[in-house]
């Protein structure tokens, strides 16, 4: 369990609608952990999230709104 004062909390908010709350995929409600200026799905493994669904983006890079980053080809 993460204690509620843990530092490391702070960078992981975002603010929609004028309130504060975790940042999560704007898919599939997923909770985003940030890694440097993207944020990503906790664990994705081949294609799955940390529950096990399997998601389109699993494993692309979000916003902090949680918008899959548009993917350069």
């Amino acid at each position: 369990m993460i204690h509620p004062s843990d530092p490391g909390l702070r960078d992981m908010n975002a603010v929609r609608e004028g309130r504060s709350g975790p940042v999560t995929c704007a898919s599939c409600g997923c909770r985003l952990t940030p890694e440097g200026d993207a944020w990503f799905h906790f664990s994705p493994l081949g294609g799955r999230d940390a529950r096990g669904c399997r998601v389109d983006c699993a494993e692309v890079a979000h916003d902090a709104s949680g918008r899959r980053l548009a993917v350069a080809v």
